[in-house]
C-alpha cells in the first residue's frame, strides 16, 4: 500500500504572494487546517495553517500581506510512491498533523493526514480479521473462546458440530450454561494450560484450553477440541495408550486440514503447520511467494482475482489427487485474496465444510448490519408508528426539516412522542454522524442548568471540577442539541439560549473567552409558549427564534386509529424481552382502548400494554387484563352495575391524580398543590395505584 493510494484528493493551493484575506477566504470555504504553497512550478515552498492565520488575526497584520511573509518553510513532505509502513509509525508517533504529498520531482500531489493514517490501519486490520475468520471457521479443530468473565466471545462451526451447539444462541453467555462441561473457567481461575480427555456416549474429545493474556493479566481463556473417537480406535489396534497420547499431542500442534492464504496478487500471507508438514518445507521459504512457486497445480490466485469459489475440486500434487477448496475473501464487495484448503478426508466432510461457509457468510452479514446501526441516536422516522394522516403529514415536514439546518419546535402533551421525532430529525440529517445530546430543562436544578448547558472553569466555584468541564453545546458541537421541556427554562437563561441561536457562541461559567460552536438545536414542550410570551413568562424573541419549524403531535385521543398499530408494535416488542407469545388484542380490549381519552398518550398505553402482558394472558389481551378505570370509562355509565365502596374511591382517586398531572403537563409539584397533597403522598398515590408518570 503506497502513500498516494491513502492520500486526501488534491486540496486548494496557496502562492506566496496570494494575500492574507485570500487564505482566509479559503479556510472558510473549505474547512481546512492547513494549506500547501507553492511557486508557480507547483513546487512546494511552505505551508500556512489556521493557526498562523489566527494569530496574523490576533496581530491586526494588515489582510493584504502576503501569505509568503507568514508561512513555515519548513514542510514534512512525503513522495507519493513511499510504502504506507514507512511513514505510518512517525505519523502516528509525532505531533505533525499533516504532510504534503509530492511527486518524485517535488511538485505538489495532495496531503497525507493523521485521518488517512488511521484509514489506512484501519484497512490493514480488516484484512487481517477477515484472513482470521476465513482459517477459524476452515479448522477442522474445535474453537471455543470466552472473555474474563466467562462470556462465550467465539464459536467456530467445527465446535458447533462438535458440542451441538448453536453459536447464535451461545454467544455473550454465560459459558458454563451452555457448555456445562468445559474447563474454560478453572482456566481463567488458574491461569493456566489444562489438557482433559472427555468420553461420552457417542464420542470422545480432547480439550485443550489455554489462558489468553494482555499486558501480563488474564484477559479470557481458548478451548481447542479435537473428536478423538477415531483415534480410539487407533488406539486400540497400536495396544497401548502411551503411543496414542504421543499421537494426538502431535495431532494438537497442528490443524488437521492444510491451509493456506494469499492477497489479491497471489502472493502467499499465510499458512498452518499441516502445510508446511505437507510440503516439507518451513514457514519461512512459504510465506512471502507467489502462490504458483508454492503449491503445483494451484488456482488460488485466479480465485483471488476473479472471486468465484472453487469448491470440492480435484488437484494433483506430488503425483497424487487431492480435494481441494478454494474460496475468496471478499472484503464490502471487493476481493482482497483468497483462502485454500487442501482436504485430507472424504467428500462427505467436504459437505458439511460447505454447509458451514454458507452459516458463515449470513454471519458476517448479520454483523454487518449490526455495526450500521451504531449511531448517535436510536429512532428514525421509519420507528414512528401511525395511521393518522395528520402525524403522516408531520412526519413529511420533519423529514423536510431535517434536509435543513434551522432550529425545529415540537410542542405537544407529555407521551406524544416528541423525543422520537427529534431522533428521527437528527438520523435523517447531515449532521447523522455527529453528536446527539437531550438536555431535559425541568429534571436538572436550576442552579445547575447553566453549567449544564455552558461548562465551567476550574475555580468557577466551590466543588467545581479540576480542569474544568464542558458543557452540552460544546459537546454537541457538529451535531444536534435537544432542549426538552424548555417551557420550564428561567429567563435568564433563555436569554443565554437566544445568544447561541443568534450568534452560535457563548463562554463557559468563570471563563471570560468566548467558545464558538456549530450545533442545531430541536426544542420541545409541552406547554403554550405562545400564553407563555402574553403573560411574560417566555421571552418573545426567543419564541420566535425557536418556531422556524414548528411541530405540533397531536395526542393519542385525536388520532385513535394509531391505538391498534401502536399495541400490535408494543406487543412484539413486550413479547421479545419477556420471551411471551401474546398475539393481540381481542375485539372487546379494543373496544376499551378506543373508548378511553388517553390523557398519558402514547406513554400512558406502553404502560397498560406492559402490565397486561405481565398478567397470565394466553393468547390475546383481553378486557379483564386492563386496568379497572380503563374498562370501568369503556363500559360507560350503567345502573345495573354497583361497584364495591373501595374501589370505587380508588378509581376515583386515581382519576383524580391523572386528571391532575395532564393539566400541568407531568409537573408532580404542581399537580400535588393542585390537588392539596405533600410531594411525597402524591409519589405514594403513584406507585400505589402504579401510574407511571
Amino acid at each position: 500500500m503506497l502513500v498516494r493510494e491513502l492520500m486526501s484528493a488534491p486540496a486548494t493551493i496557496l502562492r506566496p504572494e496570494d494575500s492574507l484575506r485570500t487564505a482566509v477566504r479559503l479556510f472558510k470555504a473549505s474547512g481546512l487546517e492547513g494549506v500547501a504553497v507553492v511557486d508557480a512550478g507547483q513546487a512546494v515552498v511552505g505551508i500556512f495553517t489556521k493557526s498562523q492565520l489566527f494569530e496574523c488575526l490576533l496581530e491586526s497584520v494588515d489582510l493584504e500581506e502576503p501569505v509568503g511573509r507568514f508561512m513555515k518553510s519548513a514542510v514534512v513532505t512525503v513522495p507519493s510512491e513511499t510504502p504506507f509502513s514507512e511513514v505510518s509509525e512517525e505519523v502516528r508517533t509525532t505531533a505533525v498533523g499533516q504532510a504534503v504529498v509530492t511527486t518524485g520531482e517535488g511538485k505538489f500531489l495532495g496531503m497525507l493526514t493523521k485521518v488517512d493514517v488511521i484509514r489506512g490501519l484501519l484497512a490493514q486490520s480488516d484484512h487481517a480479521a477477515s484472513e482470521f475468520a476465513s482459517v477459524v471457521n476452515a479448522m477442522d479443530t474445535g474453537l471455543v473462546a470466552v472473555d474474563a468473565d466467562g462470556r462465550v466471545t467465539l464459536v467456530n462451526p467445527a465446535a458447533e458440530h462438535l458440542l451441538g451447539l448453536h453459536a447464535d444462541r451461545a454467544l455473550r453467555q454465560d459459558v458454563a450454561a451452555v457448555w456445562p462441561e468445559c474447563d474454560l473457567m478453572e482456566c481463567l481461575r488458574r491461569g493456566e494450560t489444562l489438557t482433559r480427555r472427555k468420553q461420552s456416549a457417542h464420542r470422545t474429545l480432547l480439550t485443550r484450553t489455554s489462558p489468553v493474556r494482555c499486558d501480563g493479566q488474564v484477559v479470557g481463556a481458548l478451548a481447542l477440541i479435537q473428536d478423538l473417537t477415531s483415534y480410539e480406535q487407533v488406539a486400540q489396534e497400536l495396544e497401548t495408550v502411551k503411543q496414542l497420547h504421543g499421537t494426538l499431542a502431535t495431532i494438537l500442534e497442528i490443524a488437521y486440514d492444510a491451509i493456506v492464504v494469499c492477497d489479491e496478487g497471489g502472493v502467499v500471507t499465510m499458512v498452518n503447520g499441516a502445510l508446511c508438514h505437507f510440503l516439507g518445507r518451513k514457514e519461512e521459504e512459504i510465506l512471502g511467494r507467489h502462490v504458483t512457486e508454492v503449491l503445483e497445480n494451484t488456482r488460488l490466485h485466479l480465485v483471488a482475482r476473479s472471486g468465484v469459489p472453487e469448491i470440492g475440486q480435484i488437484q494433483l500434487m506430488r503425483g497424487q489427487q487431492y480435494i481441494v477448496s478454494r474460496l475468496p475473501i471478499v472484503k464490502e464487495g471487493r476481493v482482497v485474496g483468497a483462502v485454500g484448503k487442501i482436504m485430507f478426508r472424504g467428500l462427505a466432510e467436504l459437505r458439511e465444510v460447505a454447509r458451514r461457509l454458507g452459516a458463515l457468510e449470513s454471519q458476517v452479514a448479520y454483523y454487518k448490519e449490526e455495526l450500521s446501526k451504531v449511531g448517535g441516536t436510536r429512532y428514525t422516522l421509519g420507528s414512528i408508528i401511525t395511521s393518522n394522516p395528520r402525524v403522516e403529514a408531520l412526519k413529511r415536514e420533519a423529514a423536510q426539516a431535517a434536509r435543513s439546518q434551522s432550529t425545529v419546535l415540537l410542542l405537544g402533551a407529555s407521551g406524544t412522542g416528541k423525543e422520537l421525532f427529534a431522533h428521527s430529525i437528527h438520523a435523517a440529517s447531515q449532521r447523522r454522524t455527529g453528536p446527539f445530546l437531550k438536555v431535559n430543562c425541568a429534571a436538572v436544578p436550576e442552579n445547575l442548568l447553566e453549567s449544564e448547558f455552558f461548562g465551567y472553569m476550574e475555580g468557577a466555584f466551590t466543588g467545581a471540577r479540576k480542569g474544568g468541564k464542558p458543557g452540552k453545546f460544546e459537546l454537541a458541537d457538529g451535531g444536534t442539541i435537544f432542549l426538552d421541556e424548555i417551557g420550564d427554562m428561567s429567563t435568564y437563561l433563555q436569554a443565554k439560549i437566544l445568544r447561541v441561536l443568534q450568534d452560535r457562541e457563548f463562554e463557559r461559567v468563570g471563563a471570560t473567552q468566548t467558545v464558538c460552536v456549530d450545533v442545531r438545536i430541536i426544542a420541545a414542550s409541552n406547554r403554550d409558549l405562545k400564553g407563555m410570551v402574553a403573560t411574560g413568562k417566555f421571552r418573545e424573541d426567543l419564541y420566535y427564534r425557536l418556531n422556524v419549524v414548528c411541530l405540533e403531535i397531536p395526542p393519542l385521543r385525536e388520532r385513535k386509529e394509531d391505538i391498534l398499530p401502536l399495541a400490535h408494535f408494543l406487543l412484539g416488542r413486550f413479547n421479545k424481552v419477556m420471551g411471551t407469545k401474546v398475539g393481540g388484542v381481542s375485539p372487546e380490549a379494543l373496544a376499551v382502548l378506543q373508548a378511553y381519552d388517553w390523557p398519558g398518550n402514547v406513554r400512558e398505553l406502553e404502560n397498560v400494554i406492559e402490565r397486561a402482558m405481565n398478567l397470565d394472558v394466553a393468547d390475546l389481551i383481553r378486557p379483564e387484563h386492563l386496568p379497572g378505570y380503563l374498562v370501568s370509562r369503556g363500559r360507560g355509565v350503567k345502573g345495573a352495575e354497583v361497584i364495591p365502596y373501595r374501589e370505587s374511591v380508588g378509581r376515583a382517586e386515581s382519576q383524580a391524580i391523572l386528571d391532575a398531572l395532564t393539566q400541568t403537563g407531568g409537573n408532580k409539584a404542581k399537580a400535588a398543590r393542585l390537588l392539596g397533597l405533600s410531594r411525597s403522598r402524591l409519589y405514594e398515590k403513584l406507585k400505589v395505584y402504579d401510574l407511571k408518570r
